[in-house]
This record gives C-alpha cells, structure tokens and sequence, in this order.
C-alpha cells in the first residue's frame, strides 16, 4: 500500500510539474493583459510536433546523443517563441483598444488556426505519433516507488525553467516592469515603462514555458496528438483559476492541486481513469462556488 501511495506521489509531482509550465502563461497574460489567451494551449501542442519534427531530421543525420537533444530544446523554445510573438504582434497587438471580448475571441481563432494547420500540414497530422525516447530508460527504485530516469529529468527541468521564470520576473528589469503593469498598467506607463515592450516579453516566456513543456508531455506519455492543446489550455486555465488568476505561484500552487485531484481520483476511484477528467472539472467547479477567488487569489481580485 506504502509503495502504490508514493508511486501516486510521484505521479502527482510530474503532473503538477507539466501544468505548472502551462498555468503561468496563462496567469501572466491575465495579470498583464487581462486576456485569456485560449491559443496558449495550442502553444504547448505545437512545440511538441515542432520538437518531433526536429528530433526525426536531426537524429537521421547524427543519432541520438545529449547534444542532439540539447538542440531540440533549443532550437523549439527559439520556433515557440517566434510563434509566440507572432500572435501577439498580428493578433493582440492591433486589438489593444478593442474589448476584451474581441480579444478573447482572436485567440480561439489563433487555437483553430494552429491545431487545424497542424493536422493539415504535419504528415499524417489527425493520427496520433509516437514521441520519441529523449532521455535514458534506466528505472530507479527508491522507498518502493519505481523511478524512470525520464521522469527526473522531466521534474528537475521543469523546476529550473519556474526557478529561472521567478529570478527574471522578481529581480530583472524588464520583469520588474512585468509586475509593474501587472497591478497597474496606468501607473507604469507614466513611470515610463514601455508596456509595449512589456508585453512582448511577456509572451516571450509564456511561450517559451509552454513550448518546453509541451516536449516535456510527449516525453512523458510517449504520444503526441494535434488536438491535445485543447485539453492542456483547459487544464492550464483551470489550474491557474484555482490557484488566484494573475498570481504565479497561486498557477503553480493549482496545477499541484489539480494533479493531485487527477491522480488519487484515477487511482482509488472506480472508473477513474475513464473519467479523470469530467472528475477533476467537478472538483474545480465545486471549488470555484466555495471560493471563487482562488487559493492565493485577493477577494478584491488584486492582481500581482
């Protein structure tokens, strides 16, 4: 029983972990732009189906080493990012005076645009494929869990990029100016702070999280399909809704919230794995009728 429990705990950590990457783009583009950007989730997506892509010419001309591997996440987090920019510059950018409803809507077309266009385009797009083995498949055993090698990588580089997103957010410049129209915008552009600028950024890592992650989710379950980002922006947005919208580590705090929900419901449950996630969007919705601000979220809904 010790060694199914720490196994679910294990579970719970590399779950939380993945949505972690996926809820801070979302709380960072509510808490600066107030928008919810539905295209985000497709993001994810797509930095996995960029990342077979690369894995599948790279390794045909040099085989599969650290080096190669190091290329694929260099090379997608670059695409991610442009694809990133790209959004925000030809479909957010020319709407900032519009409503917000105008706003909201352009992403879901983004999201349709990026999971259509993949299906399309990518070879045998609408087909689940197979992602391949990017990190060793040696298994640990420790205090009865069974620890694929794999799923540390996946944690520690997982850590590193919230680590790195919270030193460049709280000690930077340009992150300091992040937080700064974050709680509020007027203020910051009469300090001078270039919002334009700002947003950009903000993109920039949103993306770039989001991209990782979604190489670290076809690492993880081993498949990739177009119409996964769906699923992770819904989750993503959940996540980030039950820690605090607009609070970081509120999104982070619910992403493991989520995941714990995720995974003890399709352990111990009957039928939980069928139903894991109609299960977790009950629990969500239920929350969010108790406390509707989220965990780490202000009843004045301030956001930071």
């Amino acid at each position: 029983m010790l060694s199914t429990v720490s196994q679910q705990l294990l579970n719970v950590i590399m779950l939380g972990s993945l949505y972690s990457l996926v809820a801070i783009g979302f709380t960072l583009f509510f808490g600066v732009l107030d928008l919810i950007n539905f295209a985000h989730g497709d993001v994810f997506m797509l930095g996995s189906f960029v990342a077979l892509f690369l894995f599948m010419t790279v390794a045909f001309f040099s085989g599969v080493n650290f080096f190669t591997v190091l290329l694929l996440f260099l090379i997608t987090g670059f695409i991610v990012v442009i694809a990133g920019l790209l959004i925000y510059k030809l479909t957010i950018k020319p709407l900032a005076t519009s409503p917000p409803l105008m706003m909201l809507l352009v992403t879901v077309g983004v999201s349709i645009f990026i999971r259509e266009g993949v299906m399309l385009f990518f070879p045998d797009g609408a087909s689940p494929h197979p992602f391949p083995k990017i990190f060793p498949e040696t298994t640990y055993t420790f205090l009865g869990m069974n620890i694929p090698a794999g799923y540390i990588f996946i944690i520690v580089i997982s850590i590193f990029l919230v680590v790195a997103m919270s030193i460049f957010v709280n000690k930077t410049k340009l992150g300091m100016s992040i937080r700064a129209t974050a709680q509020d915008r007027e203020a910051a552009l009469m300090m001078g702070v270039d919002i334009d600028k700002t947003i950009a950024v903000t993109f920039i890592i949103g993306s770039l999280l989001a991209g990782i992650g979604g190489i670290l989710n076809g690492a993880y379950y081993s498949t990739i399909k177009y119409d996964m980002g769906f699923i992770a922006g819904i989750k993503g947005f959940s996540c980030s809704v039950v820690g605090g919208l607009g609070n970081v580590y509120g999104a982070i705090v619910g992403s493991f919230v989520i995941a714990f929900l995720e995974t003890i419901g399709a352990a111990f449950l009957p039928f939980g794995a069928e139903y894991k996630d109609v299960f977790t969007f009950i629990i969500v919705i239920i929350f969010l009728v108790i406390r509707p601000s989220g965990l780490m979220g202000e009843k004045k809904f301030e956001k930071v």
